[in-house]
């Protein structure tokens, strides 16, 4: 005759302690799996429990079915509205939030204790995902950035049609040998080796971005400067017009003096205007920069600043051969076309 549901209950929780109990004394999962006839995944998870929840967590009633959950539904429903405070509203340091963290929330508010774990398939449930944080700085003028999107961008978009100027964005950034490095697969526990050679060489490179997805760039192998952003201004009037309107951010290369004179001298012909501070997502060039480094040239190593020339060109090629592609840039800044 088969054993009682209470007996079987016992048996796997006498079970679940005795694979603690070998831990404790040394053994390997492993081994106890063996011992036990079990799997070795489900003693890494009778270990996991114990661990986050403590020994308790590992008595019958985890083989209860239909448990009461220890939070009601409308209990459930305020988390969001907790976690949208920020950690640190409940003393947590930094704007992070991690199972822990919201576990602790969780006793505060409803004296309720809850594993990593549990909060994790919680969270999921409220489709709350762990995610990459963007970095802003902390001297951002929210106000201000929006003022200019609802505002001053508007504001351009007439004045460059009024006068018949072509509007660009322009920006810079670095390219370099090393890799940027996303994911790819590989066997579990074997992570894969990316060979790179270790060098601080690079491509600077000035960008321009029109609200219809026209892309201009300037390339040297070192440091930008004044004259190069002279340089650049000069080839934006050969080929996308000579009346322009240029948008940019505070960067000192934009700020020189010779720079100043440069758009002086053009009588009106080159007008600049800048960005708010702190505000690098306003600019829709920046968006240019994040997919070719994350898609078109991601894991890609490079043996000289030749051949990653070579490749940047033609990952610029690529994305000029989708039309769509660029103006999406100017959108994912928040500023409609």
């Amino acid at each position: 005759m088969g054993r009682s549901s209470s007996s079987s209950g016992n048996w796997r929780e006498w079970r679940r302690m005795r694979a603690l109990e070998l831990y404790r004394q040394g053994w390997i999962q492993r081994d106890i799996a063996a011992a036990l006839g079990v799997s070795k995944g489900g003693v890494s998870q009778w270990l996991t429990t114990a661990r986050d929840a403590g020994p308790e967590a590992l008595v019958s009633h985890m083989d209860r079915c239909g448990v009461t959950p220890k939070l009601t539904p409308e209990q459930v429903r305020l988390i969001p509205d907790f976690l949208w405070h920020g950690p640190e509203a409940y003393g947590f340091r930094g704007e992070v939030w991690t199972c822990g963290r919201v576990a602790g929330v969780i006793r505060e508010e409803f004296d309720v204790s809850y594993s990593k774990s549990q909060v994790s398939r919680l969270l999921k449930s409220l489709d709350w995902t762990p995610q990459v944080p963007i970095t802003r700085a902390i001297q951002r003028d929210e106000e201000a950035i929006t003022r200019w999107r609802a505002e001053s961008w508007p504001d351009l978009k007439r004045q460059a049609r009024r006068e018949r100027r072509e509007l660009v964005f322009v920006d810079e950034s670095g390219f370099y040998l090393l890799p940027g490095v996303v994911k790819t697969y590989s066997p579990r526990a074997r992570t894969p080796v990316l060979s790179e050679w270790q060098t601080r060489d690079h491509l600077s490179v000035m960008g321009g971005l029109t609200p219809m997805g026209k892309v201009y760039t300037l390339v040297r192998p070192k440091s930008l400067n004044g004259l190069h952003t002279i340089e650049f201004l000069l080839h934006l009037g050969r080929l996308a017009g000579a009346r322009l309107l240029v948008i940019w951010d505070g960067s000192p290369i934009h700020r020189r003096a010779e720079v100043s004179e440069f758009v002086a001298e053009t009588k009106g012909a080159v007008r600049v205007e800048r960005l708010p501070a702190y505000a690098p997502d306003l600019n829709p060039v920046e968006w240019l920069w994040r997919h070719l480094k994350e898609v078109e040239l991601r894991n890609l190593t490079c043996l000289d600043l030749d051949q990653l020339q070579l490749e940047f060109h033609l990952a610029l090629g690529r994305l000029r051969q989708k039309p769509r592609l660029a103006p999406s840039f100017v959108e994912g800044a928040g500023l409609p076309i």
